[in-house]
């Protein structure tokens, strides 16, 4: 039998080091002078794979299992939607797919990897398949951000807003016609989580979308401090 899963053991800190330093050490790669355009496009192409195969693979093994059902396995978890972005991104560069997988998998999957709802450790197969959706989408945001050097610009958090609120909307309609509770509509969800703290239903729905606009402007903070600060070196150098 597998051992239970322990948050922040040794299993569960090396997929976050792997998931921090190994898209770092592809960013380097990716940079250096004569391995540059070549080095990037296999990464781009080997990271978006690795989401694929991640994907084939969780469906798979829950379907060997017999996990598989309406209200869990349709993907219309915030997670998936990010996922499907960052495959067009790695593909494409498009700055669209993009920035809705750079928000998309820092507001819901990085929470996601820090505390897991998987119920096996290392080495049964649902750690594997958790780890590498989790993992694999915070490293192909930050390999995109780091290595191809996309960015979220201001104009970005409005387009992310109104792509999040489509994404509720379909959640909201999935919900509504097979009586689930994708994007947490219905229900909290069980255990201790972000969404313990918030009012009862409804009303932390309200609480949830207010929470999602605070988060953009976050992840977009450190972008926004540089660009204030090359403005302010601009005219010196002038």
């Amino acid at each position: 039998m597998s051992p239970q899963f322990v948050p922040f053991g040794t299993p569960h800190l090396v997929a976050i080091a792997c998931t921090l330093l190994v898209p770092l050490a592809l960013a380097l790669v990716a940079w250096h002078e004569h391995l540059g355009p070549p080095a990037d496009r296999m990464t781009r192409i080997g990271l978006a794979l690795l989401l694929l195969g991640g994907w084939i693979f969780w469906y798979g093994l829950g379907a060997l299992r017999g996990d598989l059902a309406l209200d869990r396995s349709l993907p219309m978890h915030l997670c998936d939607w990010a996922q499907i972005a960052l495959m067009v991104a790695l593909v494409t560069r498009h700055q669209l797919a993009y920035e809705l997988g750079y928000f998309w998998g820092l507001g819901g999957t990085l929470q996601g990897l820090i505390t897991p709802t998987v119920y096996y450790d290392f080495p049964d197969a649902a750690y594997f398949a958790f780890f590498i959706q989790h993992g694999g989408v915070i490293a192909s945001l930050l390999y995109l951000t780091l290595g191809t050097r996309l960015r979220p610009a201001l104009r970005s958090l409005p387009r992310v807003a109104l792509g999040s609120l489509v994404y509720l909307a379909a959640a909201g309609l999935i919900d509504w016609l097979l009586a689930v509770n994708y994007g947490f509509l219905r229900a909290k969800p069980l255990g201790q989580n972000l969404l313990s703290v918030l009012a009862p239903w409804p009303w932390y729905i309200p609480q949830l979308v207010g929470i999602g606009m605070l988060s953009l402007g976050l992840y977009y903070l450190p972008f926004g401090i540089a660009d204030l600060v090359r403005a302010k070196k601009s005219p010196e150098r002038t």
